[in-house]
């Protein structure tokens, strides 16, 4: 069975009160969980506070996840990344540099060629890079190279239309990739190359 599919039927049955399907559910997401929040926030206790409501809103709204709107998966997310924002508006919170560090050491590697820059590039200016991007670009590119969800899981995650989504993701990745050239002194020699996408 899928990944997607088994956390598609745990979900089903959390609605209807399995303690079992709940813990399985959360041993199946909560590292993913924590590691968006911590993106999103930048403080590794708040992050474990937001995943931890997250798991209770899970709890007591599983009903309200319909499998025909999207993923398991794509809901948890979602619910997540809500909270996490919720959190940064009202907290405001402070980035600092270990918390980036810790984001950038869970990174995977994709094949594309921003994702090599990524990974050669020192860890610094990718960090500055990043920041540089802004929003929402900075979120998709860290949603799907860093939590590796697919352009319709970043699509529901983030709310937003698949086209949406493909095109924040395609502008990220490129404008990380002039912040980056432009880091390294090459200037904007790269503003016209296609990045490649999943």
């Amino acid at each position: 069975m899928r990944e997607t599919e088994l956390l598609d039927e745990l979900l089903l049955r959390v609605q209807s009160g399995d303690r079992q399907a709940f813990s399985s559910l959360y041993d199946a997401t909560a590292s993913a969980i924590l590691g968006l929040a911590v993106q999103v926030l930048h403080d590794r206790a708040q992050a474990e506070e937001i995943t931890q409501e997250v798991y209770l809103e899970l709890w007591q709204q599983a009903r309200t996840f319909d499998p025909t709107k999207g993923s398991a998966k794509s809901w948890i997310f979602r619910l997540a990344r809500l909270r996490a924002i919720d959190r940064l508006r009202s907290h405001r919170a402070t980035v600092t540099r270990d918390d980036r560090d810790a984001i950038l050491d869970a990174a995977r590697v994709v094949d594309s060629v921003e994702q090599e820059t990524l990974i050669s590039l020192d860890r610094q200016m990718v960090r500055d890079a990043l920041d540089r991007v802004g929003e929402p670009h900075k979120t998709a590119v860290l949603l799907a190279y860093f939590q590796g969800l697919t352009n319709r899981e970043l699509a529901e995650v983030t709310g937003v239309a698949l086209g949406t989504a493909k095109t924040r993701l395609r502008d990220g990745l490129r404008k990380l990739q002039r912040e980056l050239h432009a880091s390294a002194g090459f200037g904007d020699t790269c503003s016209h190359s296609e990045g490649g996408v999943r």
